[in-house]
């Protein structure tokens, strides 16, 4: 039996400002689907329709950050997520991913999984392909089996698969090559190396007992728990360089890791997204706006310009991977927010001394409903500017329409749900005002209904 699994981590700061820890380029809805080429979606979207065409999605587990896991699911209602209680690269998420797997999934130590990024920009035949993975591990007596691509130019943003001993539908890999320059890429291609597609095969049973060699338990439940004894460290590092029975399967379709602005802009339908004009003087300019201000563009060349609550880039794209080091240092509260029931647009966030103030713009789904929550250290006033909604406030019920305004105190439980078209404004003023301060207490309405009515 064959499982699979996206690996969804990491920040994607290449492309910020777009791109943030709160809302990582996997879930930015800028590709389009590959049913319809006018329809734009997350990258994460696009591949779990690839998968449920392919028939994959039913045993295919999603490793992300217990942060990302509302945004999953509003992306991707019902999928499967094993939360990652911390950071710890590319080693431990596959470690996660085969232990929900064992423990969750019911697949068994001598099944096999095949790890995949989230991010690819590929066709059905990817896929196809990925399926026999495990096949071509099983018959060649290898220990893990890798897919490469066929280069189609000498690409200095990828790694690269050396080849070796050739069979008939794999080679045996000789090593690895990460981001050459350009003649480096050139040579390797003509010696027959292959695109590091990061996809690798592995058995169940032999992750798990790497878990088992650092004293980590196997089941899904306890590794959380002891998630921080592993390192952090990738999973090239800790298995692959220390692994010589590596199969090599070749993917002779398209293949594009969309990583950087440029290789983002080069597969947009339309050089523009949101209010963004480009004179017609402008050439190979794209320009991605996400605020309500107009962008315009004139007689520009070869670049991409992005611009969002968090910030705005002008990039030459022959620069643009250069934007995830210029931007390392920049600390700030996400301006902008995606969740399970809605969004969060940051309007003010001001720190004083004594009293800190921030006020946000909540748009909540229709039929969608927050968590029952409290704060130990803050107040909270809002203001119901559309739509209709409940709310519930220490066990009463509240009707909200558009100009009503509600002031919850410290420590009082509430939460709201929306009945359609629900925005509010809301203001917390106290001496603390980040999420370390939000207490929950159940996200199911049912729970939160019963504890009104007892």
């Amino acid at each position: 039996m064959t499982y699979y699994a996206l690996l969804s981590g990491g920040s994607g700061r290449r492309l910020w400002p777009l791109s943030s820890e709160a809302r990582p380029k996997q879930y930015l809805k800028l590709v389009n689907r590959e049913t319809n080429s006018m329809e734009r979606c997350s990258m994460l979207q696009r591949v779990w329709d690839q998968l449920t065409e392919a028939e994959m999605a039913e045993y295919t587990v999603i490793t992300a950050g217990e942060s990302q896991a509302e945004l999953i699911q509003s992306q991707v209602p019902g999928a499967r997520i094993a939360a990652e209680p911390s950071g710890r690269d590319t080693f431990g998420a596959v470690l996660l991913s085969c232990a929900y797997l064992y423990s969750r999934l019911g697949a068994a130590r001598e099944d096999y999984a095949v790890i995949m990024p989230v991010d690819p920009y590929t066709e059905g035949l990817y896929f196809e392909t990925v399926k026999g993975l495990a096949d071509v591990v099983k018959r060649s007596g290898m220990e893990i089996g890798l897919l490469g691509a066929v280069p189609s130019y000498p690409a200095t943003k990828y790694g690269y698969i050396l080849p070796g001993e050739r069979k008939e539908d794999y080679f045996k890999a000789e090593g690895f090559v990460e981001k050459p320059d350009e003649s480096r890429a050139g040579e390797l291609i003509r010696r027959g190396a292959l695109w590091n597609c990061g996809v690798f095969c592995v058995r169940i049973g032999s992750m798990l007992d790497h878990a088992a060699a650092y004293g980590v338990p196997e089941d899904y439940e306890g590794l959380c728990r002891s998630y921080e004894k592993l390192p952090a460290a990738s999973f090239d590092y800790e298995v692959l360089e220390k692994t010589e029975k590596l199969a090599v399967v070749e993917f002779r379709g398209f293949w594009k890791d969309l990583g950087t602005w440029d290789a983002m802009a080069d597969q947009m339908s339309t050089d523009t997204v949101g209010r963004a004009v480009l004179s017609d003087t402008c050439r190979n300019t794209q320009i991605i706006n996400e605020l309500k201000a107009p962008v315009t563009a004139v007689g520009t060349r070869d670049l991409v310009i992005a611009a969002g609550p968090d910030g705005i880039l002008v990039a030459d794209k022959g620069e643009a991977s250069k934007v995830k080091e210029l931007t390392a240092d920049f600390q700030m509260r996400p301006m902008f927010e995606e969740r399970r029931w809605g969004t969060l647009e940051t309007l003010d966030d001001t720190n004083g001394p004594e009293v800190s103030t921030l006020t946000r713009k909540i748009r909540i789904y229709d039929g969608m409903a927050s968590s029952y929550h409290y704060h130990q250290n803050r107040d909270e006033i809002w203001t119901i500017l559309k739509g209709t909604g409940e709310l519930i406030l220490e066990g009463n019920k509240i009707p909200l329409s558009p100009g009503k305004a509600v002031c919850i105190r410290k420590n009082q439980r509430h939460a709201v749900k929306a009945f359609r078209d629900f925005e509010y404004i809301e203001i917390h003023v106290g001496c603390s005002v980040g999420n370390a301060d939000i207490h929950r207490i159940t996200f199911e309405w049912d729970e939160i209904e019963l504890a009104h009515i007892l």
